[in-house]
């Protein structure tokens, strides 16, 4: 089968003009928290869903009802734009396949285009590397760990007023870099918010709370009439960190002992 997405939206609900976020996975769940916080802050209704045979055959159970696994959230807080006073977040917690990151790019922005919303943003993230990348223990919550990708100038202006800088160089994969290409092409006015995160620790993944809020605090400069309180997710950052600390100290810990004092049998 070769047809394209389906991009299924409640008709009655009105989209005209409203900010569009996605939130696909990305480096340390940031993307997944920031969409979380998003629908709980502005109490977003979900309102549609996408279907096409080359998603993963999974949903979402959440209050014991199930979810598609890429969804549309809706609600009318006020933006800082003049075209916008309502959001539309669409959200996946599943890995999109390189073979529908563009089918899929054509069938959001087609539907965006069809029923006239206005700017998008994407959520993301991102590593500089093992020598200089930012940390769950880190606090740094400066711009200088954002990064902005605009498709138009007045995607740029956005980004710019946001004070978020501007990545001058670099690739950007999946969702994030195939959308942000295809608004060029159609010179619609599409952003791309990214954080510094590590997202690991040993060669696990772990959320990182501290890279989600700092999204969250540049989000708040565009909804005025509602604020985004960061300050919860740095709670449970901070609550994470502890867990991680105190995981690792108990298996690090036992190294340093002597041998001698091991149990010699699985019971001890």
């Amino acid at each position: 089968m070769s047809e394209a997405p389906l991009v299924e939206v409640d008709p009655e609900i009105d989209v005209s003009g409203a900010l569009i976020v996605c939130c696909f996975p990305s480096l340390g769940f940031v993307s997944s928290i920031v969409a979380h916080y998003l629908v709980e802050k502005l109490e977003l209704k979900l309102v549609g869903g996408v279907r096409h045979h080359s998603l993963p055959p999974v949903c979402l159970v959440q209050e014991g009802l199930p979810l598609p696994p890429l969804r549309f959230y809706s609600g009318e807080p006020i933006c800082n734009m003049k075209e916008c006073n309502k959001v539309i977040l669409i959200a996946s917690e599943i890995q999109i396949s390189s073979k529908l990151c563009l089918p899929l790019t054509e069938a959001l922005l087609n539907w965006c285009e069809t029923n006239n919303t206005g700017p998008m943003i994407m959520v993301d993230a991102y590593a500089l590397g093992i020598e200089h990348k930012h940390t769950i223990f880190d606090d740094d919550d400066s711009t200088e760990t954002l990064l902005g990708i605009g498709s138009t100038t007045a995607a740029h202006k956005i980004l710019t007023d946001l004070e978020v800088p501007l990545l001058q160089q670099g690739v950007v994969g999946g969702m994030t870099g195939v959308m942000m290409g295809e608004c060029r092409r159609r010179n619609s006015i599409g952003m791309a918010i990214l954080a510094e995160s590590s997202g690991k620790i040993g060669n696990g993944a772990i959320p990182d709370a501290r890279a989600a809020a700092r999204i969250i605090e540049c989000l708040d400069g565009l909804l005025p009439a509602v604020h985004l309180d960061p300050e919860p997710l740095l709670e449970e950052a901070q609550r994470l960190e502890q867990q991680i600390r105190d995981m690792m100290a108990a298996t690090l810990n036992p190294v340093a002992e002597d041998a001698s004092s091991a149990p010699t049998t699985m019971y001890g």
